[in-house]
């Protein structure tokens, strides 16, 4: 018997000094699935340090304007004279081979736009009346016509948007950002969201970090109060008492690191690191008194404490100023089935000026040239009416996304619909090859930016996915 035990103590032993020495553990070579094949070299030890990606980037940062719930394309980028001119007529019968709408009827009349369209700036390019403050920067902007999508719904299709793939349980974008390039900031998250109207039909999935090592997830920050709850100390908690318990937490977690190399245990001594070092550059971060009220009135801010899109804007500039890596501004109000007109004004009220303002500051700050833009939703809407003709259904066949910022062609249109805005007829840009784009700005090839899991390399845009050449700069 005491042979048995003292052999069962050897095997055990062996395999702990195997795991620590050798750092062969799983979870270890998980892990270093993309350091290895990028020549980095991190480890365990500080997952979110700054990392080289595979080839020199046009833009190191990133804020994505997610205007879940779909926004129209037929009514803010996309104009299309004949659909107005045959307004209330039924779509011809080729239109509607094989389409399947998600709630209507498809043989719904056709519903042109209610709004004018105007060209402008030096490229001429035409948008919405609706978006007066944007269309003053449209020669910072690329608008991309020829979105496509493969579900019809928002839950999946957001997710699909945010992760590549419809499933849960997939990294997002800026998980993958996040692993692949690390984090420039020491006082705040690498990975910050923000959110303003409804909450996404996606929920926490179109943020999450999947199967990734949860220090890549995004962190979202609450509107009001402390920007993460219990960040504050409660009271006769003083600083040093917090320090020295927090200390004695880092050593037990560091010896558990050491000895399995776990990401997991990596990731909950930055968490802790993190909430300490907040608890000073929180406070400032959310203190909009301090900006000029020449800023605050560009961004159309009359309440510095009041939650909204507005704010969120400001707040994604100062987060970037502070070396956040990725940006993410969720705002649901785009989801217009009825109150088509009130609702989409509204919309427009909302995230115009913030927006253009955004891209101002971004500009004046020197900024905008190693900052990707993104602005966009899940899906568009359908040229056929809703309700009482004043609605439109969700549409997966073409939509518009805008881009700007580091490595993107300013001032042009990428893809083009057909007459009724129903289907791509030039450059179609999957939602795929969109992901693909934006990993080439960061400096990614998207075919090697993988992690290991279950026995299978996954990336973001899973089997598919091309750049779109034509948008880069």
């Amino acid at each position: 018997m005491e042979n048995e035990i003292r052999k069962e103590l050897g095997t055990l032993q062996s395999r702990r000094w195997f795991l620590r020495n050798c750092g062969v553990g799983m979870a270890g070579i998980a892990l270093n699935s993309l350091f290895s094949n990028n020549a980095i070299g991190a480890t365990t030890q500080d997952p979110l340090s700054p990392r080289l990606p595979h080839f020199a980037p046009t833009a190191k940062r990133v804020i994505y304007i997610f205007q879940a719930g779909a926004p129209s394309h037929i009514d803010l980028f996309d104009h299309k004279p004949e659909l107005v001119k045959r307004n209330g007529e039924l779509p011809p019968a080729e239109l509607l081979e094989n389409y399947r709408a998600a709630f209507i009827h498809p043989n719904s009349a056709l519903l042109g736009t209610k709004y004018d369209f105007s060209h402008h700036g030096k490229s001429g390019i035409e948008i919405s009346n609706l978006l007066p403050h944007i269309s003053k920067h449209v020669d910072d902007l690329c608008f991309v016509r020829s979105m496509q999508t493969d579900a019809v719904n928002h839950a999946p299709a957001q997710i699909i948007l945010s992760t590549g793939h419809s499933e849960f349980g997939r990294p997002c974008l800026g998980s993958w950002t996040l692993y692949g390039l690390g984090s420039e900031s020491e006082d705040l998250p690498g990975y910050v969201v923000l959110n303003s109207a409804r909450g996404t039909s996606g929920g926490a999935s179109n943020y999450g970090c999947g199967f990734l090592p949860s220090v890549y997830g995004g962190v979202p920050f609450r509107n009001k109060g402390d920007p993460i709850l219990y960040l504050s100390n409660p009271k006769g908690y003083d600083k040093a008492a917090q320090r020295a318990a927090l200390d004695t937490l880092k050593r037990l977690n560091q010896q558990t690191l050491d000895d399995m190399a776990d990401p997991e245990t990596a990731t909950r001594i930055q968490a802790y690191e993190t909430a300490y070092r907040l608890q000073s550059s929180a406070p400032e971060l959310m203190d909009l008194s301090q900006e000029s009220q020449a800023t605050l009135d560009a961004y159309n801010i009359k309440d510095v404490k009041e939650t909204s899109f507005a704010r969120n804007c400001l707040l994604g500039r100062r987060l970037l100023e502070r070396d956040v890596r990725f940006v993410q501004l969720f705002h649901e109000a785009w989801d217009q089935h009825s109150n088509l007109d009130k609702s989409l004004r509204k919309n427009c009220l909302d995230t115009d000026q913030p927006f253009a303002a955004l891209i101002q500051d971004l500009k004046d700050r020197d900024m905008l040239k190693d900052t990707l833009v993104v602005w966009g939703g899940e899906f568009g809407r359908t040229p056929m009416a809703q309700g009482t003709d004043d609605g439109r259904d969700h549409h997966n066949r073409a939509f518009t996304m805008m881009l700007a910022g580091g490595g993107i062609k300013a001032g042009i249109v990428h893809g083009a619909t057909d007459d009724f805005g129903f289907n791509v007829v030039e450059n179609p840009v999957h939602v795929h090859d969109l992901n693909a784009t934006l990993l080439h700005i960061l400096g990614f090839d998207h075919e090697r930016l993988t992690y290991r899991f279950q026995g299978r390399d996954f990336r973001l845009t899973d089997v598919h996915g091309k750049v779109v050449k034509d948008v880069l700069a």
